[in-house]
């Protein structure tokens, strides 16, 4: 088997490739991508009628590198980035020691492989992350106009969906650049409300083929677009073998200095997906609403450590039963059945949820 060490960039890599069985170095040089010079190289290899596993470390527009190995009928390995920096010791850092240093991981059968989405599964990301951006194009126009309407003394939030908020709205007196910067903008939210629309109802038919997802869904706070985010975020349930990894894979988790016997904790690392963790942040407010013992929970947090730190500990709390009821396939009527009941749930008795 060929086994080769890319450092991948946006315009070119850097590969150094060796035959598995004797770790010789047969190839090390530069691949530039707008020429098409590193599609011919990996196509020529077809013609050596041996495997080729390729590791690289994950990073961003990879897209169409994953797409090409795969019609070529290579084998590609992506890696933790963080693990394979820590490996090397030297602080001496080019293109070509990075290339040595992942074909070495990978003859040395120490290459921190990660887990990869489909394609099917990475094209589901993007209609969740094109439906998140709309809706933070929503919230900013809704949001200048509350701004222009307090500017004209109208304190109260206006409902811009609702009939009675629209003609409060229109029924304000502004000067001619003011007057136009709300119907522009109102003109735009008008357009953007078919598309999100349209997409919801993508997300509820994405969600509604996937058993995972369609468990979650009963959650209070844990709709359609939740529950699929969640589930694509995280990959196979059996990655974790506990609750606290999903914490610290979606970066609910405190960040730690500690050190001479001082604990020091601080705020949320935000590692992971930054888009699953806004939707469980924001799931906060009718899971509370809607379940008593998460309200119980965030109103002591809440007198305790104030409503920013209670929203996030609950979000956590969120994920950690997201997780649990993907884990042993719990309903949530199951979830949350009284501790000591004929039929207590492994998440009643779990210690992890403390």
């Amino acid at each position: 088997m060929l086994i080769i060490g890319c450092d991948f960039h946006t315009r070119y890599q850097q590969i150094a490739m060796a035959r598995e069985e004797t770790a010789e170095l047969l190839v090390e040089r530069r691949l530039d991508h707008e020429s098409g010079e590193a599609r011919a190289f990996y196509r020529g290899l077809q013609n050596s009628q041996e495997p080729v596993r390729v590791g690289i470390e994950a990073t961003g527009p990879i897209h169409w590198f994953v797409r090409l190995l795969a019609e070529l009928g290579h084998e590609l390995w992506i890696g933790d980035s963080a693990r394979i920096r820590a490996s090397e010791i030297r602080k001496q850092k080019t293109n070509e020691r990075d290339a040595r240093l992942i074909l070495d991981l990978l003859l040395a059968k120490r290459f921190p492989k990660i887990w990869v989405p489909t394609s099917a599964e990475r094209d589901l990301r993007q209609l969740l992350w094109h439906r998140h951006k709309l809706v933070c194009l929503r919230t900013m126009l809704g949001n200048q106009l509350h701004f222009l309407a307090m500017s004209q003394g109208l304190c109260r939030k206006q409902k811009l969906f609702t009939e009675k908020g629209r003609g409060e709205l229109l029924g304000l007196a502004l000067g001619p650049w003011a007057g136009r910067r709300r119907e522009e903008l109102l003109k735009l939210l008008d357009q953007l409300a078919p598309a999100i629309t349209e997409l919801d109802r993508a997300v509820l038919e994405a969600a509604k083929h996937r058993d995972d997802a369609t468990l979650l869904m009963p959650h209070p706070g844990i709709g359609p677009v939740t529950s699929l985010a969640f589930v694509l975020a995280i990959g196979p349930i059996t990655r974790f073998h506990c609750s606290k990894k999903i914490a610290s894979y979606l970066g609910l988790n405190p960040s730690e200095a500690s050190s001479g016997g001082k604990r020091r904790l601080g705020a949320i690392s935000k590692q992971g997906n930054t888009m699953v963790r806004w939707l469980l942040i924001e799931a906060v407010h009718s899971a509370v609403r809607k379940d008593f013992a998460l309200r119980q929970d965030y109103q002591r947090l809440k007198f305790r450590r104030g409503h920013a730190v209670a929203k996030v500990a609950i979000a956590r709390k969120l994920a950690v039963r997201m997780y649990w009821m993907l884990r042993s396939g719990a309903a949530y009527a199951q979830l949350v059945r009284r501790q000591g009941s004929p039929g207590a749930t492994l998440v009643d008795a779990s210690p992890s949820l403390g």
